[in-house]
């Protein structure tokens, strides 16, 4: 009985700690093409939800980035919003930028929708080839990466994070020296 509820507990964790959608096109990636800690970040251009405008990556060198990847359909997505919208503006006027990747089908009415609904708001950005998530190996979201100011992949998170904490704050200033 024991070894049931462990195994139960084991499973709910699992499902909670990032989100998947199997039928996301965007989730087959080949090993060889994925981003890796410690070496450039790869170079993707994605449109900003709020005025259509590019943002090119490689355009945000001398910036430490948090790039994450979300959906308004995932429950770890939406409990770690509230803690990077808290970090965006504890970062607001340094070398920071979050660049939030939405995978939702229904692009920009579903965003807003969703945005207009929970009173939240990131800077959120859609990437209609798909580009991005093939390039960042993405299986689920949230996934998130920071990348240093030289444009270095400096870490990997897979799943919901408090972005708020202390010690995020510490190591994203930290990157900025």
């Amino acid at each position: 009985m024991q070894r049931r509820i462990y195994l139960f507990i084991v499973c709910l964790i699992m499902s909670v700690t990032a989100c998947t959608k199997s039928d996301n096109p965007n989730n087959s990636v080949s090993s060889s093409s994925v981003a890796v800690e410690k070496s450039p970040a790869p170079d993707v251009s994605v449109a900003s939800i709020a005025n259509g405008s590019t943002l090119k990556l490689s355009d945000l060198k001398g910036k430490v980035v948090l790039l994450n990847f979300w959906a308004t359909w995932c429950p770890p997505c939406r409990e770690e919003i509230p803690s990077m919208m808290k970090l965006n503006s504890l970062m607001a006027g340094k070398p920071f930028q979050m660049v939030a990747i939405s995978i939702d089908e229904g692009g920009k009415p579903a965003i807003e929708s969703f945005f207009k609904e929970t009173g939240f708001f990131l800077p959120t950005y859609l990437d209609a080839s798909g580009t991005s998530t093939k390039s960042y190996g993405v299986t689920g979201v949230p996934e998130s990466f920071i990348i240093d100011k030289q444009g270095v992949l400096v870490k990997k998170i897979i799943g919901g994070f408090a972005w708020d904490s202390p010690e995020a704050v510490s190591f994203i200033e930290g990157l900025m020296k």
